[in-house]
């Protein structure tokens, strides 16, 4: 997400630790737990989900959801029990392998014991019929998931939120396929992140279909459900379109009107767009920030002012469709993947649209970083700390210095490798080490040790 690119760069306090939830400690010796370090208490353990179908109703007056969540997946080891976050939703009747089963609930963890253990290697069905008045996860982090616009639903989840919506293994790297349904009233229009299927008008609401073949985290399936107007943003070879409120369409246009200018420029510096389609949706509502989702990104009517002043989360988000939703974390540790490189993109058009180049905008960060106390390693920022803006402007010169060091050539030929090569799949900080040094002449280990793993500024990379 674009985060805190433009804020202080002092950082915020330090919450509250997470504590896990206790059912993360299952019967099964290691069956239940997260395999992410920095959120343990989201996510679960002892098996794979392979695809998630959703079929939704809501009613936007009363908030009102009713769900039906089926989730294939497949036993990694035996299991007499497992886990799936769900938010507190009323669950209804939960079947495995169309079987009413024994399950608990509670605000955060939903238990589940089938009628006989699942074998390794078992794939299995489980299916969950809840309902109730959707709210967004609270923290740290401010409301995430499901959120009431004024009129109207935003789903941005990253990086917990989205239990809120429907039951999932809600941790980065639990990639997996999705169908999702939503019926909604007929005067709204309903976008989720996939590729549209169908849409079906009934008596005073229509069902969307959408499908994500992708392989997809729970955290970047979005829900915008909103009185846009669907527009298109540019021709070309990628479906790119935006979902905007009518009273925004002059600033929609000249805002987004270079839109296929940055796909094309990022398409020719990362490599092809790694999904079908991309949507722009731009909610009736300011928002603090921009966020992104698998082929869609979510911006406030706030920015949008008819003068392209954010243009540059533009790009950033778009850039996010390779560096965080094609390549994914495989921890929330190594976030700087996501955010330096979607930051340096920034620079990077921004020296393509003929404003300032990268080197001009890198020595311009490192004297606003270099003003401020080094407090922060971005390789493993912490979890109150890894949205830090440290973390986003630090990566990024991390990336500058990287391009300094191995040269021009190699160092885009690196960047289209490392998209190409993990396209679809979770990736960390070691293996971008060990990548990015097949592309140089000299060790790097001295690089990213000063950049990635030390509280103390380098030397500009010159």
């Amino acid at each position: 997400m674009a985060g805190q690119p433009d804020r202080d760069l002092a950082g915020p306090g330090r919450p509250p630790a997470v504590t896990p939830s206790p059912l993360s400690r299952g019967a099964t010796p290691g069956a239940d737990r997260s395999r992410d370090s920095y959120l343990p208490g989201h996510g679960n353990g002892g098996y794979k989900v392979l695809h998630y179908d959703l079929d939704l109703d809501y009613r936007v007056v009363s908030n009102r959801l009713a769900g039906r969540a089926v989730v294939t997946a497949i036993a990694e080891h035996p299991l007499s029990r497992f886990t799936l976050d769900l938010g507190p939703l009323q669950v209804q009747d939960v079947r495995v392998d169309g079987r009413r089963v024994k399950y608990t609930h509670r605000p955060d963890k939903l238990q589940i014991k089938p009628e006989r253990p699942l074998g390794a290697g078992d794939t299995f069905r489980v299916d969950i019929r809840y309902a109730g008045k959707p709210v967004p996860v609270s923290g740290r982090w401010g409301d995430l998931g499901w959120d009431e616009l004024t009129d109207g639903v935003l789903v941005a989840s990253q990086p917990n939120g989205s239990p809120s919506w429907f039951p999932c293994d809600d941790q980065p790297s639990a990639k997996a396929s999705f169908r999702v349904a939503i019926t909604a009233p007929s005067p709204y229009t309903v976008l989720v992140t996939g590729d549209p299927v169908s849409r079906r008008r009934g008596a005073g609401s229509t069902t969307w279909v959408y499908e994500r073949s992708e392989p997809t985290s729970p955290y970047l399936m979005s829900v915008q459900i909103g009185r846009y107007e669907l527009v298109e943003l540019a021709a070309g070879d990628v479906v790119q379109r935006a979902a905007i409120p009518p009273t925004l369409r002059a600033n929609a246009a000249h805002d987004l009107g270079r839109h296929g200018e940055i796909m094309t420029a990022m398409q020719r510096l990362f490599g092809p767009y790694p999904f079908r389609e991309y949507v722009v949706v731009v909610a009736d509502d300011d928002l603090d920030d921009p966020v992104e989702a698998q082929g869609m990104a979510i911006f406030g009517r706030n920015h949008l002012d008819g003068r392209r002043t954010h243009e540059r989360l533009v790009a950033h988000e778009l850039a996010h469709q390779w560096f965080g939703n094609s390549l994914t974390v495989a921890d929330w540790r190594h976030i700087w993947l996501n955010e330096g490189f979607a930051t340096y993109a920034e620079w990077l058009w921004s020296g393509v649209s003929g404003d300032w180049p990268a080197e001009a905008l890198a020595a311009q960060w490192y004297q606003r970083i270099a003003a401020r106390p080094r407090d922060v390693i971005v390789a493993d920022p912490g979890v109150d700390r890894m949205f830090d803006p440290l973390v986003y402007k630090r990566g990024a010169l991390t990336v500058h210095a990287l391009r300094k060091r191995i040269g021009e050539e190699p160092f885009f030929a690196m960047l289209r490798a490392w998209v190409a090569e993990h396209r679809h799949a979770t990736v960390t900080t070691e293996q971008f080490r060990a990548h990015a040094q097949r592309f140089a002449r000299e060790p790097l280990d001295g690089l990213f040790a000063a950049w990635l793993d030390s509280r103390a500024l380098p030397p500009f990379p010159r």
